[in-house]
C-alpha cells in the first residue's frame, strides 16, 4: 500500500508509435505513447526511462507492479505523492 512518499499510477500504454511521449489522462489512467517495440522488455524500459524524464526522479524509483506483458500497467513511484505527480506531469 503507498505511503505518503510512494504513489501507485494506472497506465494504459501504446507501444511502437513514432516518439514516447505521455498524451494526457482518460478513464483513471495516464495514457502514454512508447517509441519502442513490445519485445524482451524494450517497451518497458522505455516507459521507465519516459516517466523518470516526466517527473524527475530516477529510473530506480519506478517499477512496474503489474502489467508487465500488458498495455494496462500499474506502476509504483517512490519520493512521490498522487498530488507531486500531477503537478509535475501538468507542467
Amino acid at each position: 500500500m503507498p505511503d505518503d512518499s510512494s504513489s501507485h499510477l494506472n497506465l494504459k500504454v501504446t507501444p511502437n508509435a513514432a516518439h514516447s511521449t505521455i498524451t494526457g489522462y482518460k478513464d483513471g489512467a495516464l495514457l502514454v505513447k512508447i517509441a519502442a517495440v513490445p519485445v524482451k522488455g524494450k517497451a518497458n524500459r522505455e516507459l521507465v526511462a519516459l516517466l523518470s524524464r516526466a517527473l524527475g526522479v530516477n529510473k530506480s524509483a519506478i517499477s512496474i507492479i503489474k502489467g508487465q506483458k500488458s498495455r494496462n500497467k500499474v506502476v509504483s513511484v517512490e519520493g512521490l505523492n498522487g498530488k507531486e505527480i500531477i503537478e509535475r506531469l501538468s507542467t
